[in-house]
């Protein structure tokens, strides 16, 4: 029980970075009046974007790790896996993610995504501007976010 009450504390404090990095707050002004807090769900969700259900949560501490990644227009990352689970909200441009079995999925502005786990994948940014993602991961201490497949050479 006590591990499912840290899981949930942990889901709060990263929902809590996704509504404020998405813009829910308002400013006040003479001709701007104090807006109400509004809310909206862009995912719920125990899969992966491929459709493959997520695995249980790890035992111990977790590690909660936010980070940015800007893709510049026509860059590709590397193939590579996560053995961590991790979602994301995408910002700006849309990213395009491909699975070794060559399954894809295109992320549009404003979208949420949830990443494969142990599953080798990579990502595109096949548009004009930058891509602008972030993104949330679950883990422990010392687990990497991801591990890079320089072996398998990009198309």
């Amino acid at each position: 029980m006590k591990q499912i009450k840290q899981w949930v504390l942990a889901a709060t404090l990263v929902c809590g970075v996704t509504a404020f990095m998405t813009g829910c707050k308002e400013k006040a002004n003479e001709d701007n009046p104090v807006q109400q807090v509004t809310s909206e769900e862009l995912i719920r969700t125990s899969q992966s974007w491929d459709g493959v259900e997520l695995p249980d949560y790890f035992q111990g501490r977790p590690e909660l790790v936010a980070m940015k990644y800007v893709f510049p227009a026509g860059q590709k990352l590397g193939w590579h896996h996560h053995p961590v689970m991790n979602y994301g909200i995408l910002v700006q441009g849309e990213l395009t993610i491909i699975g070794q079995d060559g399954k894809e999925k295109t992320v549009h502005e404003g979208e949420a995504v949830v990443e494969m786990v142990n599953t080798i994948h990579h990502g595109e940014n096949r548009g004009t501007k930058p891509v602008i993602l972030y993104m949330f991961y679950l883990s422990q201490k010392d687990l990497p976010l991801a591990v890079q497949h320089p072996e398998i050479p990009l198309e």
